[in-house]
């Protein structure tokens, strides 16, 4: 029987290619989606090829429907078959409530909800015509437990995922079982420096931030519990616990500035 095959979306770098390696690791096949990072894509795959594992790449513009669609059946033709999609490609740019408006919040929209909707309905017909069972993964956030008005058209298409996690988990059981990773502050992102990411570390009750490969170790694990659906593991430092007003960017710069 040919490995179990995953698709992750965005995996060329950053969180994906953390959890593309470690699930590589784990002896799993794994395609990728990439749009603009075409050069990390080339070093991503040949990383995951070191493993000994299939892996292959493919360019897909995950906010236009008819390209997002047709990513799973490229996997399969590629492939034979495919068993799970992590859905972590993610637009994340500044708004706030005074600012946001259509523009900003359908991008958001069709780059951090709409895909991962979409991959979840292919997959669930490619598993449920060949008789086997899957799993998607979506990244979330921990803003959603800490809510603030920082990246507003941001929030507000995360906010759409998790419950979209909730009711799919429902609609297509129990052929695939849908569930989340809420990472916190996890990598150098925008102006945030150096110094500003170790104080917003700090802010933390656990005094550490998500690094990537803590968020790979849970993304495995959902997708390798057939018991764990519709739930989401914060993987956060415990970031949900600390009550802020602001996005722990602007509280970082804050305390780095005093």
């Amino acid at each position: 029987m040919s490995s179990a095959v995953v698709l992750v979306t965005g995996g060329a770098r950053r969180i994906g290619r953390a959890i593309a390696l470690d699930l590589a690791a784990a002896g799993w096949s794994v395609a990728f989606s990439y749009r603009h990072s075409a050069l990390e894509a080339q070093e991503t795959l040949m990383e995951l090829r070191r493993n000994k594992v299939q892996a292959e790449a493919f360019h897909a513009d995950l906010s236009d429907e008819v390209s997002c669609r047709a990513l799973v059946p490229e996997v399969v033709k590629r492939f034979g078959r495919i068993d799970a999609v992590v859905n972590n490609a993610s637009a994340f740019e500044y708004d706030n409530a005074e600012t946001c408006g259509l523009a900003s919040m359908e991008h958001h929209w069709k780059a951090n909800t709409a895909p991962a909707i979409v991959l979840a309905q292919e997959l669930y017909q490619h598993v449920k015509a060949s008789g086997r069972t899957g799993c998607v993964v979506n990244l979330l956030d921990q803003k959603l437990w800490n809510p603030n008005p920082d990246y507003f058209s941001y929030t507000l298409s995360k906010a759409a995922l998790e419950a979209a996690t909730k009711m799919l988990s429902i609609a297509m059981a129990p052929q695939l079982r849908v569930s989340g990773v809420a990472p916190g502050l996890t990598l150098l992102s925008g102006a945030m420096s150096e110094q500003e990411f170790e104080e917003g570390r700090q802010l933390n009750p656990l005094d550490r931030s998500s690094p990537p490969q803590d968020i790979a170790s849970a993304v495995r694990f959902l997708l390798t519990s057939p018991a764990t659906t519709g739930s989401t593991i914060l993987v956060d430092g415990g970031q949900h616990l600390s009550r802020e007003e602001r996005d722990v960017m602007f509280m970082a710069h804050e305390m780095a500035s005093s």
